[in-house]
């Protein structure tokens, strides 16, 4: 029988699969394409020049007794790594080769020695100068489904959340987006999902980012001229999560780079779980292509806890510091500090240090001076609920009027300020405004508050009106 490339590869891969990981021989020896052999030394096709430094920083001396058995001491590996452009990256990564080919071919004698030190991991999340070559997750056990309590105002979101970390990858919920206001646990639901994956699946590889600082990784590697690996290292991610995806507006680069990515993760049925403090419909600046992406699995909205949820946040917080405290002192803080968790529980914070510093009991009256401060140190958020009340009133009618179907022009310009209001005034999207407010649409919102800015400059009573509601809601 002759000898040929790939039969010496498959003989290779036989003894590597034997003596690593399952996980590690899938992600770093089943890409590798076996491509010619002669004069004892097989060429071998690797995705990328990040891929090629990790085999040689992590694997030569596996690659070394895997061809030195099939070959003799003699034996030489080639690496041809791939270069295709489709990212925009016009240079190649060596000098020799004409940047009209898509291939920049690199040889090797196996017995490379491990210890070159010169040599740079493309890893973003390696240090420089560190030699740690493992892909930490960057999740935060702390935050885990424990300690996310469910309520009618999360369920869904969390829900979608187990059934992603039950089977990452294997649901519709891909992309799950999660969108909500400040402070309503999107970021602890995206580590929760993260954490449990890792425990169920502990082969798999999974990341938390921030889009900021991918942002930031992604500037350098173009400074660095390595985009390529960039690219290549998220690629491999098998969850990824990137939290505040707002913050991709306007930086098309990175939107470009990103889109490559979810397609490559998307497609090979890798899980991405993304959060934002707006629906895809309300986000701004950016490309349509992707806020399609983003619609293809479930956007889940958090929304602000009721009055039962938030009295169970405030019983889950003070049970895990080990803190007792009287029923009547919790229901106060909850009932009087509705916009955010992240408040209810800062509250919470300061009551037991304002009782401990001060060492006094704690009692309703220290509850209402603690509370007091809190949500005059607060920017408060005005409800929709309000704002149609204050409109309401202003326009002389009631909630029902407003909220109805009719198409009288006083109730219409009524109806369209609220939303307008609603809009600028809450964190709500513009479908949660819509349901609220007569039950319309996103579209039906969006085209309020059009109509509410143009009329603003050429209607003078219609500005007047605005100009009314905006002391009477602000104030």
């Amino acid at each position: 029988m002759s000898i040929t490339a790939q039969s010496v590869w498959n003989n290779c891969l036989l003894f590597i699969k034997d003596n690593i990981q399952p996980q590690a021989y899938k992600t770093w020896f089943e890409p590798i394409v076996a491509v010619k052999l002669a004069d004892n030394a097989l060429s071998i096709q690797v995705p990328s020049k990040f891929f090629y430094e990790w085999l040689e920083e992590h694997y030569v001396k596996l690659l070394k007794v895997s061809l030195t058995k099939e070959l003799g001491d003699t034996a030489k590996l080639v690496y041809i790594i791939k270069m295709e452009n489709t990212y925009g990256n016009k240079q190649p990564f060596t000098e020799k080769i004409p940047s009209s080919n898509r291939s920049a071919v690199k040889s090797q004698d196996v017995d490379v020695p491990l210890n070159n030190k010169n040599r740079e991991l493309r890893n973003p999340f390696i240090i420089p100068g560190i030699r740690n070559v493992k892909i930490e997750s960057q999740l935060n056990p702390n935050y885990n489904f424990d300690n996310f309590l469910e309520g009618d105002s999360n369920r869904l979101a969390r829900s979608a959340g187990l059934a992603v970390s039950a089977k990452p990858g294997g649901t519709s919920f891909n992309p799950l987006l999660i969108f909500g206001g400040v402070g309503l646990g999107k970021t602890h639901l995206a580590h929760a999902i993260g954490v449990d994956i890792k425990d169920k699946y502990p082969e798999k590889t999974v990341l938390y980012i921030s889009a900021e600082k991918f942002t930031q990784q992604y500037i350098d590697s173009v400074k660095k001229n390595n985009r390529n690996d960039f690219i290549h290292f998220y690629q491999l991610i098998d969850v990824l999560v990137i939290d505040d995806v707002q913050f991709l507006s306007g930086k098309s680069g990175t939107q470009d780079v990103f889109f490559h990515i979810f397609n490559h993760l998307h497609q090979n049925g890798k899980q991405v779980i993304l959060t934002s403090d707006k629906a895809p419909v309300d986000m701004q600046d950016i490309e349509q292509r992707l806020l399609s992406r983003f619609k293809w699995g479930l956007s889940a909205e958090l929304q602000t806890p009721d009055f039962e949820t938030r009295v169970s946040i405030l019983k889950n917080k003070l049970y895990r510091d080990g803190v007792e405290m009287p029923e009547d002192i919790i229901n106060y803080v909850a009932k009087n500090i509705k916009s955010n968790i992240r408040e209810l529980e800062g509250a919470i914070i300061s009551l037991i240090a304002q009782s401990s510093f001060n060492k006094k009991e704690v009692n309703i009256e220290l509850a209402k001076q603690v509370v007091e401060k809190f949500v005059k140190n607060t920017k408060r958020e005005v409800s929709i609920d309000y704002i149609q009340k204050i409109v309401s009133d202003y326009f002389q009618m009631d909630v029902d009027t407003l909220q109805s179907k009719t198409r009288k022009r006083h109730i219409v310009q009524a109806r369209q300020l609220a939303m307008f209001f609603a809009k600028k005034l809450t964190k709500a999207s513009l479908a949660s405004i819509g349901s609220q407010i007569g039950k319309r649409d996103h579209a039906t919102v969006l085209h309020a508050c059009k109509t509410v800015d143009n009329l603003s400059a050429t209607d003078k009573q219609f500005k007047k009106y605005v100009e009314d509601l905006t002391k009477k809601l602000t104030v």
